[in-house]
């Protein structure tokens, strides 16, 4: 089988702002969640049997107690917040296994449902649906990939390479050095992409960094970033990989279509599941 995870915040984010060019400013309340759930059953009639969402519940983690500037919420459009948690609610109706996160992030749902799918032998190959750069740290060979859905490719390990001149491992590492600013740390001062890939080819992971590279605050800096950058793989999202079967949609999913106002989804969420193959 093939695994899907889907990055459901990045695409929440993709649908709103697309549908806000679309409609020259105006918010449709549950624009951006129809353009989910039609993302994912698009998935699904394209042969997807196995998939699960995971969402930012909330835009806080853990991460902001170590870092004063990472991301959060602040700022962000309220009308895209207010349809974070239909979404999810949405997603469990049309019978999708969804990930809400809370302590965690979306990104640590998505590498922690990678890492528990690739240790089932029945799983021949684990799709990870998000542009994000961090998210490139689980890619392992051509089994586990990351779907770049916004530049219509798929990174396996070597296409990593080719894109950070380093393995996917040292995409933390990479990272803490560079910075990523969507998620709100600087990376070291003075230290650009072709340097970070140069050194940590030269000297490996930045605690292995010689004391005339990296050393003092810059150094303590660098690994908290990584500290950042590093994605969590112990959230216990399945103890089955067939919990993520989709098998069609609940009895709750015709109340949420129509409160989301799209009357293309139900049928066709329903034709799915009578195409479904027989579990």
């Amino acid at each position: 089988m093939v695994v899907h995870l889907v990055d459901g915040t990045y695409e929440l984010f993709r649908h709103f702002y697309g549908l806000r060019r679309f409609n020259k400013g105006k918010d449709a309340p549950f624009g951006a969640v129809a353009g989910v759930l039609h993302t994912v059953l698009q998935m699904i009639e394209k042969g997807a049997s196995h998939l699960g969402v995971a969402t930012d519940h909330v835009i806080e983690s853990f991460r902001n107690g170590l870092w004063p500037g990472y991301k959060t919420s602040e700022g962000m459009e309220p009308a895209l917040l207010a349809q974070f948690h239909p979404l999810e609610d949405a997603l469990a109706a049309m019978g999708v296994a969804v990930w809400p996160m809370v302590e965690l992030e979306a990104d640590d749902a998505l590498a922690s449902a990678a890492q528990l799918a690739a240790a089932d032998v029945r799983v021949e190959k684990v799709c990870i649906w998000t542009p994000d750069k961090d998210l490139a740290q689980c890619v392992r060979g051509e089994r586990v990939v990351q779907m770049d859905r916004r530049a219509n490719k798929m990174r396996d390990a070597a296409a990593v390479r080719e894109k950070f001149g380093v393995e996917p491992a040292r995409i933390p590492d990479f990272l803490a050095l560079v910075g990523d600013a969507a998620d709100g740390y600087p990376g070291i001062d003075g230290v650009g992409e072709v340097t970070a890939a140069r050194l940590l080819s030269q000297y490996g992971a930045i605690e292995d960094f010689p004391p005339q590279i990296l050393a003092g605050e810059r150094r303590s800096l660098a690994l908290l970033f990584k500290q950042l950058a590093t994605l969590r793989t112990d959230a216990p999202l399945f103890a089955d990989v067939e919990e993520l079967r989709w098998r069609g949609p609940t009895d709750g999913f015709a109340a949420w279509a129509t409160k989301i106002g799209d009357a293309r989804l139900l049928p066709r969420a329903e034709a799915q599941a009578r195409n479904a193959a027989p579990t």
